[in-house]
């Protein structure tokens, strides 16, 4: 297939996936860049249903990032434990709260170089932050549904996130970056699920999707 070919595939996909979902919205609850970095953290492994229920009291009592510096950590660590590996998340949410205090005025930095140094971010949750935090595209995110729902349409062969990423940049618009990526999610979670056999049969995607009705 042509470099032309898989963008115009690709261009289909990201059609059919724009009218089965077209609320772009994430779902966690965030006001402001520190909320949306917490959240996104506190998202690993977790459902973003938890992590709504969390950060309804963990907001109200940390709201900035000195706030969560000055925690005690034991505090913190229960604060958040329903949203599994409680005592890493604590340790990332405070030493990224410490850098963007010490090195970065106190704010939220906007550019993937200096997400990547905070702890406990990698390129997903840089991605998050920054497409939606501050509208800016400077990759695309990909989490456990983008990566089984790129692979299975043939949109990447990898397994690899960040050659996932790249494989997926190649094809779209920048400008639908974050849309695919979340739509793909939503797909991921509803229709073709990982747990359990997808439901190709009610798939918008099917006749596209080289992995369709081969699952049983």
């Amino acid at each position: 297939m042509s470099a032309e070919e898989k963008r115009d595939r690709a261009a289909e996909i990201a059609r059919r996936l724009a009218d089965a979902y077209p609320d772009t919205d994430i779902s966690l609850d965030w006001s402001n860049p520190l909320e949306l970095l917490v959240s996104t953290i506190l998202s690993a492994q977790c459902t973003d249903e938890r992590v709504r229920d969390v950060t309804k009291g963990l907001f109200r009592e940390y709201r900035t990032p000195e706030d969560y510096v000055d925690a005690d950590r034991s505090e913190l660590e229960e604060a958040i434990r329903s949203t599994g590996f409680f005592r890493n998340k604590a340790k990332h949410i405070q030493g990224a709260a410490r850098k963007i205090c010490e090195e970065y005025g106190g704010k939220v930095p906007d550019t993937m170089a200096e997400l990547l140094t905070l702890p406990g971010v990698a390129r997903k949750t840089a991605n998050v932050v920054l497409s939606n935090a501050f509208g800016k595209n400077e990759g695309i995110v990909v989490d456990t549904h983008v990566k089984r729902v790129s692979r299975r349409l043939g949109l990447a062969s990898s397994s690899n996130p960040e050659k996932i990423e790249r494989s997926l940049m190649e094809v779209l618009p920048k400008n639908q970056w974050r849309t695919f990526a979340w739509r793909l999610i939503l797909h991921g979670r509803k229709v073709c699920h990982g747990r359990k056999d997808p439901e190709c049969d009610r798939c918008v995607l099917s006749d596209l999707c080289p992995s369709a009705f081969s699952f049983g």
